[in-house]
């Protein structure tokens, strides 16, 4: 995955990160951590009734450049296009979102880097109670902050859940199995103009802070932090720009 408008530099500046970086677990960390708190998951060109460019230059010049967020696709792609200049071994997994009532195609994107002998599932681009820095895949738990998360295998398959309010929550399924970038181009278009997706259906802004996250779903904003949410009632638009800088797609 690459792009020739992409540069370490810029995307560093973009995220805030400071200080050396190198192909080992302490960077992939802090490069995962400071762009969840950065970059947010966000639909805005999805409500606009546009189909989200998967061209790698277009990405770059909407995430980096323009300074905007994106689903997983766009957040993920990125990240990727950083592990590569970095030196990172990874590649592209197809996921299966267990957030609706019934069985979904996979067209959640993650990462699978490869590192000492070992495989960390990452992903900066599911939004709600996902990940907060990358997790080695392995049946068990995992404590990130304040959140906790655990990896099971079920028939042939790992499931990523999250304690949500004191229980288990199933969010996406995936298998050890590399995809290419080409065969989420049909997702892509499925996720921005099927009625039957969330994308189609909500205004959504999600971004990470140190100690919670942010989550704006049309007029509600949910603050959480340490373990304790805030709910408020808000319109759209404003708490958008306030909370995540960002204004409706155009």
């Amino acid at each position: 995955m690459t792009a020739s408008n992409f540069s370490l530099s810029d995307y560093l500046f973009r995220i805030g990160y400071e200080g050396a970086v190198s192909a080992d677990v302490a960077t992939l960390t802090r490069l995962m951590q400071q762009q969840l708190r950065s970059i947010p998951f966000e639909n805005t060109e999805v409500q606009a009734g546009r189909i989200p460019s998967m061209v790698p230059e277009d990405i770059v010049e909407k995430v980096i450049n323009r300074r905007r967020g994106g689903y997983c696709y766009e957040v993920n792609g990125v990240f990727s296009m950083a592990l590569s200049a970095i030196g990172f071994e990874w590649y592209f997994a197809g996921a299966r979102s267990m957030l609706y009532p019934t069985r979904r195609p996979k067209t959640h994107m993650v990462l699978i880097v490869r590192l000492n002998g070992r495989n960390y599932l990452c992903d900066c681009g599911f939004g709600g109670y996902a990940l907060r820095s990358p997790m080695e895949i392995r049946e068990g738990e995992a404590v990130q902050d304040s959140d906790s998360y655990r990896l099971e295998l079920i028939d042939g398959e790992y499931v990523l859940g999250a304690m949500v309010q004191g229980e288990w929550q199933r969010l996406y399924g995936f298998a050890l199995q590399n995809q290419e970038w080409i065969e989420f181009t049909l997702a892509n278009y499925f996720n921005a103009t099927s009625p039957d997706t969330v994308f189609t259906q909500k205004k959504l802004a999600i971004m990470q802070t140190p100690k919670g996250r942010k989550i704006l779903v049309d007029n509600e904003l949910k603050l959480i932090e340490n373990g304790k949410m805030e709910k408020l009632e808000v319109e759209y638009e404003s708490a958008l720009k306030e909370y995540f800088s960002l204004t409706p797609f155009m």
